[in-house]
């Protein structure tokens, strides 16, 4: 594994741009296929925005089920470290099955608090993307122009 700082990484030429992640990705492949030296590379995502997807409505029971499947989850992980170390094989699902339970009633109880602690601001989940409006493949000034003569044999990228 390379432990250079990340600033050696630090590209300075824009090597080629594209719509999508997988064409930008696609060319740095061919690079590597063409025994290019890629850690001269770097994928740069390039006009960032943050898309919010709404997933539902948010009310008492749903922020309750909510906590209560993320403490059930916690439960379980807590039992098995816990039930890991007993003694007895009987005593293992129980101790696994307790941590669950009392996880997901811990958990119930932080999720249904932590929304009601909102004051109705936030009635809705979802899920976050940071999406990139075009991708660039950047590369150091050194190798600049060896690149640009191996990616040349990619059908049509892009020149920036």
């Amino acid at each position: 594994m390379n432990t250079r700082p990340i600033a050696d990484y630090v590209p300075r030429q824009t090597l080629a741009s594209y719509d999508t992640y997988a064409e930008a990705q696609r060319a740095v492949d061919y690079l590597s296929d063409s025994h290019f030296a890629v850690q001269h590379l770097a994928i740069v995502g390039v006009d960032l925005k943050l898309v919010e997807i709404v997933t539902g409505r948010l009310d008492n029971w749903r922020a309750t089920l909510a906590g209560a499947g993320t403490g059930a989850w916690l439960g379980l992980l807590i039992g098995l470290f816990l039930a890991f170390f007993s003694t007895t094989t009987s005593s293992f699902l129980v101790i696994v099955l307790w941590g669950m339970v009392w996880g997901a009633m811990a958990g119930a109880l932080f999720g249904l608090f932590a929304y009601l602690m909102t004051g109705g601001r936030r009635d809705f989940s979802s899920k976050s993307q940071l999406v990139a409006g075009r991708y660039e493949v950047t590369v150091t000034d050194e190798v600049a122009d060896r690149a640009r003569h191996v990616l040349s044999g990619l059908h049509k990228p892009e020149q920036a």
